[in-house]
């Protein structure tokens, strides 16, 4: 929309989005569109756009193969941007999901859910879980959706990864604890999931955050506000505070192995820490890793993935997904 528009700001989501009270939404984050391409020429990669339903659509990563019957670990990936920017086809996200494909030597599907405030949460999370739903049925013989041939080809469903950076991060950790209330089709199991600088917050300050973050009006909150106005308990609701009195316990995880990767200037790390330590404290039985890197902030290796400690972290979860 025209950045000059003189209406009345609803909600005021800088450097985001505005929302204006006619309903009209201003992408103040742009980034550009970037094609898929049948071989990146510096990683190798094959990718390709393809539809799951009318609603979700997604990208997917094909990393150059040594054999051409080779099956890979499958990734499915949630983008961040608060719910309400970016995409898997953003100048941000794919030359990260690509590095990370070749790095991991995985099959990633990098899922395009739809954005709040046009189409306001829990709509992503359903969406999302559309796709992990579609990507699962790869294994049925007789199904009615329309298969992928490079998942049908080189998917190891053996190794099903699920992950996600900031809001996408939240979202895998929604989608990994419905796999345990809802089993997938062809009874498909969750190996790993990751949660890269998940964006969860709440009402009071936990750890070392700063009781000034939470008087109601910080980006956390007002982006929760915006992209899920309805949200039973607000702040608290149980999708953005796992640690809220009515959140299921994590004991309900769906996976083996958990890895949470923060960074130490984020201000949403004390959250991220909890949510390891709460997971190694629940009795739950699987594998948890929980990686912080030094004098970095939120997202800084899906900013430029091609820092020193950018390299590094992908490395992490590379081998997360690989091994």
């Amino acid at each position: 929309m025209d950045s000059n528009t003189t209406d009345e700001v609803l909600h005021d989501l800088s450097p985001l989005i505005k929302v204006y009270k006619d309903g009209s939404v201003e992408r103040l984050r742009r980034t550009s569109h970037v094609p898929p391409s049948l071989e990146n020429q510096t990683t190798g990669v094959a990718s390709k756009d393809i539809s799951i339903s009318p609603e979700v659509k997604a990208r997917l990563y094909l990393p150059k193969l040594t054999d051409q019957d080779e099956k890979l670990p499958v990734l499915v990936y949630f983008h961040g941007g608060a719910f309400v920017v970016d995409s898997p086809y953003s100048a941000l996200f794919h030359p990260f999901t690509d590095i990370l494909t070749a790095e991991a030597k995985a099959l990633i599907i990098s899922v395009d859910y739809r954005l709040a405030p046009e189409h306001p949460l829990p709509i992503a999370y359903q969406d999302s879980w559309t796709a992990l739903q579609w990507v699962a049925s790869h294994v049925i013989a007789n199904t009615s959706i329309e298969k992928d041939p490079w998942i049908t080809k080189h998917g190891d469903f053996g190794k099903l990864y699920v992950g996600g950076d900031s809001s996408g991060a939240n979202i895998a950790h929604y989608i990994v604890l419905r796999a345990g209330v809802e089993p997938l089709p062809g009874d498909v199991k969750i190996l790993g999931l990751f949660l890269s600088h998940p964006f969860f917050w709440g009402s009071k300050p936990i750890g070392s955050e700063s009781k000034d973050d939470f008087d109601g009006q910080h980006l956390a909150n007002r982006v929760w506000s915006c992209a899920y106005p309805s949200a039973p308990g607000g702040i608290d609701n149980p999708m953005i505070n796992p640690f809220s009195e009515d959140a299921p316990s994590l004991t309900g995880l769906e996976c083996s192995k958990v890895l949470v990767c923060l960074a130490e200037k984020d201000l949403m790390t004390p959250r991220g820490i909890l949510y390891a330590e709460t997971l190694k404290k629940s009795g739950w039985s699987g594998e948890v890793q929980l990686v912080v890197v030094d004098g970095e902030d939120h997202c800084f290796h899906v900013m430029d993935p091609h820092t020193e400690k950018a390299k590094d972290l992908i490395k992490q979860l590379a081998s997360f997904i690989s091994q």
